[in-house]
């Protein structure tokens, strides 16, 4: 498939999964995939947290003002932008876009936003969703990225608007949730992707989301990105004194049970991790795409060019149908 067809099939993806299984690495990697592929992203940070900024070489965290962050070869059209989006943040947008500029700063730093969420639960993700929707609406991208909460929260988060529409009869609030929701069923609009390891309790709590996400939230899932993928080449079978025997090389006795532990590690670590790959797709039978592990102290823009460049060529094995039916049922 060709990377900017899977990247327009919808207009938003929410990238979401467990802490520590690089949520946050693989939306910058999707954001540059895409941008490499001549399509304008931008990436909405909802946490504050500096990772994704870093990624591209930024050293300060986003804040709620666009700022670019990537672009591609000159003249391609591709480039990536990034913004930071909070509660109060969506909240002082909406009162200004409903005539209450003036006094909008000061009902958010008097503490109006918590009196309000404790009232009304659920209302600090719908505000977020709600501007994500905006964004979706006035397609100020080809892509939006949201790089969502860790899953636990990622589930609330989406399924937030529901809870409301159900329990709000009538005014603003119940229309914007309702608005939300119907971006969210609309896999033309809104999909999610979910990020795991190829590791027993990273699989699974992938795929508890994912029927959690489309039973109680209605939201289509776009393929699974599995980051931490170990591409090394298997050890050989033969111990190591009889292999370096058969090159001219002797080893000593310490040396030839190091190396044979060392491969033993590796084979069985590469068992399992076939062991929960077959697993994930048996289980959550969705595309997958692989990303390869990396020995790096952080994330920047090298890594990240590897990263996307992974993730393109399994976009490029897969096949059309295979995005436009993802579904984990």
């Amino acid at each position: 498939m060709d990377v900017a067809t899977f990247c327009t099939a919808s207009r938003v993806l929410v990238v979401a999964g467990k802490g520590g299984v690089g949520k946050t690495t693989m939306t910058a990697a999707l954001a540059r995939m895409a941008a490499a592929a001549g399509l304008d992203v931008l990436v909405v940070e909802l946490e504050g947290r500096a990772g994704l900024a870093r990624a591209f070489a930024r050293p300060e965290p986003l804040d709620y003002e666009t700022t670019d962050l990537w672009a591609a070869v000159p003249g391609s059209g591709g480039a990536v932008r990034g913004r930071r989006l909070t509660p109060d943040d969506a909240l002082l947008e909406y009162l200004a876009d409903h005539g209450l500029h003036r006094v909008s700063r000061r009902l958010v730093s008097s503490g109006v936003v918590d009196v309000v969420a404790t009232a009304i639960p659920g209302i600090r993700d719908v505000l977020v969703l709600g501007k994500v929707k905006q964004l979706e609406r006035e397609r100020v991208a080809d892509l939006v990225l949201v790089d969502a909460p860790a899953t636990g929260h990622a589930v609330t988060f989406l399924t937030s608007a529901s809870g409301l529409l159900d329990a709000a009869r009538g005014g603003p609030v119940r229309t914007q949730a309702a608005d939300v929701v119907e971006m969210l069923h609309d896999p033309a609009r809104c999909r999610v992707v979910l990020v795991t390891l190829p590791e027993e309790m990273p699989v699974s709590e992938a795929v508890e989301a994912a029927y959690q996400l489309e039973d109680q939230a209605g939201i289509q899932l776009g393929p699974v990105i599995v980051n931490g993928c170990d591409e090394t080449v298997p050890a050989l079978a033969t111990p190591a004194a009889e292999a370096a025997a058969a090159v001219g090389t002797e080893l000593d006795e310490a040396t030839a049970a190091t190396l044979d532990a060392a491969a033993t590690f590796q084979a069985r670590r590469l068992a399992l991790q076939g062991e929960q790959l077959e697993r994930l797709g048996r289980e959550l039978p969705l595309p997958q795409l692989r990303a390869p592990q990396l020995v790096a102290a952080s994330i920047g823009p090298d890594e990240l060019e590897a990263l996307s460049a992974a993730l393109a060529d399994s976009v490029a094995a897969m096949s059309p149908e295979a995005v436009g039916g993802a579904t984990a049922v």
